[in-house]
């Protein structure tokens, strides 16, 4: 499974940014997409995840700010960033949890990461 993640980039605080993460390969299902987070000097932490459900669980600090969301069809998730504030600047991963086609065997992918910029 191959994830490409896109939309990051430089965003004068106050600002909106919309992640895209793109799954491809033998995909049977997904049944969760999250986007992490990595600061310069900080551990990567959990920003939001969406279930196959369409459940959806924010980290405190970016609850009423950024709103996750999947399109089933296109095996493809979203991030949509709204005012944003310095702290907000990391490098975004994407991660998918599903099962292979064929075998059903359980995967879990990440991305490469797409940097976020928060800066006037």
């Amino acid at each position: 499974v191959q994830l490409q993640a896109s939309g990051g980039g430089l965003v004068q605080p106050g600002g909106s940014l919309r992640l895209s993460c793109a799954a491809s390969g033998a995909i049977f299902t997904i049944t969760r997409m999250g986007w992490h987070r990595q600061a310069p000097g900080k551990q990567r932490e959990l920003v939001a995840t969406i279930t196959r459900a369409y459940s959806t669980n924010y980290t405190d600090s970016v609850k009423g700010r950024f709103t996750i969301s999947r399109d089933s069809a296109k095996k493809t998730g979203y991030l949509q960033m709204n005012s944003l504030k310095p702290e907000d600047t990391a490098i975004y991963y994407c991660n998918v949890e599903g099962r292979y086609e064929s075998t059903w065997y359980p995967f879990n992918s990440w991305g490469q990461g797409t940097l976020v910029t928060v800066s006037s």
